[in-house]
């Protein structure tokens, strides 16, 4: 026989959780911040869009992280390949063409994204993202491991270029 009795279900608990949360604290914006790797849930949709910085670590653990990026209009974020670990990606504004394959001169996989479309980049494929629309491109990227230290914050992708080469993660 198991001894199961659901949490949170006495009064006490239920009338704790509701007191202590402020209904008003979804319609705030959100700070922005690396709040890994303590347990954490937030409006992914809503601070992806808040987001302006180039790349952001939003929550970074031993074994996974998620970032925030925005892409200018024409930018991209530029050729790459993680060895190690894989990469999922989700558009929350804006469209792009995503380019991947075994090498850098030849990208034989290529997709038009758009809102709410997203994509796995699987460890060893070269890869790179461009902003083909008119407004920035607003996505959020899972790496698994991760990819960028606690606490990155690249406000322009040139920053973030700069900082590969003093750190090439």
């Amino acid at each position: 026989m198991y001894n199961y009795r659901k949490p949170y279900t006495s009064s006490y608990y239920i009338n704790k959780i509701k007191n202590d949360y402020n209904c008003t604290n979804h319609d705030t914006k959100p700070y922005i911040r690396d709040y890994g790797p303590k347990p954490f849930a937030i409006d992914i949709n809503k601070v992806t869009l808040q987001n302006n910085y180039f790349r952001t670590t939003l929550w970074t653990g031993c074994h996974l992280q998620v970032t925030l990026m925005s892409i200018k209009v024409g930018e991209d974020i530029g050729f790459e390949i993680h060895p190690d670990l894989d990469q999922f990606i989700r558009i929350e504004q804006g469209q792009g063409l995503v380019m991947m394959g075994d090498r850098r001169d030849k990208m034989d996989f290529q997709e038009k994204v758009y809102d709410d479309f997203a994509f796995v980049i699987p460890a060893g494929k070269w890869h790179n993202l461009i902003n083909t629309g008119c407004t920035p491109l607003k996505l959020y990227s899972i790496y698994a491991p991760p990819q960028h230290p606690y606490g990155t914050v690249h406000r322009t992708k040139a920053d973030a270029q700069a900082a590969e080469e003093h750190h090439p993660y």
